[in-house]
């Protein structure tokens, strides 16, 4: 297997970044995932466009997309036949060396491209909420940040109570989204998702399913879970994946809204790989 580091494509048993990395030291740093089939990243453009917003958002230096896309063919043309037909492909753009603590040296940036076997998602999902907020005026609030610790605490939480994902709520008790995924809710017949306000992360499968479905963005407090008539989950790497466990309730899936937009996402997603 390769990987790219900073201008050229290695080994991954030879891989190596300084032990001074900010990403790793501090977690200064921000990353992309995205879902590979048969050897083509899905919506790569709305990926790197992301990264850069990240970078923006963050103070990081920007990124040259076009060096980005060279490191990722070159990663997929190396790699792709040993992953398999599904892969995981992870982007990630740290501050670089810099001092052990939290100021910057002014380094250049470290840029990673690395790729693994994909998972088979379960047809279905259980989650459960969890009783740590998401700080939605917080500074990283929104950022597809490396500084993953409250995800880390929050998903082994939900395994412990044999879920797969947990739900966040922010500081003000209105949903939010989950540690890798948005969420989505049917109520009164209506699609609904957490609005970019409320803390979320502005996901690119979320994007997708509000521009082809029409969804609407509106805050509803968290415990709408406990009576929403669908519950479904959006990410990269898992599309849409209904819910059929929120807490203790349970929920019948696929609902037929829920059934409906996996089709028309899947479909779509097969006819245009990088929709822009």
């Amino acid at each position: 297997m390769k990987c790219w580091i900073n201008d050229r494509l290695v080994d991954v048993a030879d891989a190596r970044i300084s032990v001074l990395d900010h990403g790793l030291t501090v977690g200064d740093g921000v990353f992309e995932t995205a879902k590979v089939v048969d050897g083509i990243p899905f919506a790569m453009t709305r990926h790197l466009k992301r990264l850069a917003e990240s970078c923006l958002a963050m103070g990081l230096p920007t990124p040259d997309l076009d060096l980005v896309r060279t490191a990722v063919a070159a990663v997929l043309a190396a790699d792709a036949a040993e992953v398999g037909p599904i892969g995981r492909l992870r982007i990630t753009y740290t501050g670089g060396p810099g001092p052990l603590g939290t100021d910057r040296s002014g380094a250049e940036p470290t840029l990673l491209v690395a790729m693994s076997a994909g998972k088979a998602w379960p047809a279905s999902a259980a989650v459960v909420t969890v009783p740590w907020p998401r700080n939605e005026r917080g500074a990283t609030a929104g950022i597809k940040s490396t500084s993953y610790a409250e995800n880390i605490i929050a998903l082994a939480y939900a395994h412990q109570r044999e879920a797969t994902e947990a739900i966040f709520a922010n500081t003000i008790g209105n949903l939010c989204e989950g540690t890798g995924s948005n969420i989505f809710v049917v109520v009164d017949g209506e699609l609904i998702t957490p609005p970019l306000m409320s803390g979320c992360l502005a996901g690119v499968t979320r994007g997708l399913v509000i521009e082809w479905n029409g969804a609407e963005e509106r805050d509803l407090p968290v415990t709408i879970l406990t009576s929403a008539a669908e519950v479904f989950l959006a990410s990269s790497t898992r599309d849409i994946q209904p819910v059929h466990r929120v807490d203790d309730r349970n929920i019948d899936v696929p609902g037929p809204i829920t059934a409906m937009i996996a089709a028309n996402f899947a479909a779509r997603s097969v006819g245009d790989p990088d929709p822009i």
